[in-house]
């Protein structure tokens, strides 16, 4: 967890959103998986670039993030968001792994947790990932560590020293989570019918 997530939002809708000055050409993704390059958000004041999405690793855990010696400096002086429309999930029902898709009902995108990593000489972005809440503990047992739109600013500031506060579950009533189509379990798969609703089976 989180290993799949979109961001389909308009660029201006993000930069709106996130307080920046300009923001890449972004084509819609449906289907973001680790090893691509994200649109990552950082510095004070804040900025976008382009950065892979580390898969070693992918996510980090919010309970020991201040402390691991991979995370702990990246967590003191690299913190940065990354723009989501939502992310996938997967829970096991009649033998097999379905698949949600987890999405804001109040502003278009979600703003998550990342880390700013050097791996190997190269700058890779981790997602910090936390306990579920009411909503997500139904599906998994971790989401993302979301920020609220007001905190975005805090978090991104590197003189601040109290970010752990901010390692929490995302309200369980902000969040909507929908079965959606086992095409997403395939990369290749990439287009605006993986985030369309559909029955779940029982079990």
């Amino acid at each position: 967890m989180c290993g799949r997530y979109a961001l389909h939002a308009n660029p201006e809708v993000v930069r709106l959103q996130f307080g920046l000055a300009t923001v890449p050409e972004l084509a819609p993704r449906y289907n973001v998986c680790p090893g691509t390059p994200i649109l990552v958000i950082r510095g004070s004041p804040a900025g976008a670039e382009m950065l892979p999405w580390g898969s070693k690793p992918p996510n980090a855990r919010g309970e020991t993030v201040a402390e691991k010696p991979m995370f702990a400096s990246a967590f003191r002086d690299f913190r940065c968001l990354v723009p989501a429309s939502g992310f996938y999930e997967w829970k096991t029902l009649a033998g097999r792994k379905q698949p949600y898709y987890v999405s804001p009902k109040e502003n278009p995108l979600f703003g998550v947790a990342g880390l700013v990593l050097l791996w190997k000489g190269e700058r890779k972005i981790s997602l910090i990932t936390t306990a579920p809440n009411d909503l997500m503990q139904q599906i998994h047992d971790r989401m993302p560590v979301i920020l609220a739109r007001e905190d975005y600013g805090a978090w991104l500031d590197p003189a601040n020293r109290n970010a752990s506060g901010f390692l929490r579950p995302y309200p369980a009533d902000r969040m909507l989570a929908n079965a959606v189509s086992p095409r997403v379990n395939r990369p290749e798969h990439d287009d605006a019918a993986l985030i369309e609703s559909v029955t779940a089976p029982q079990g």
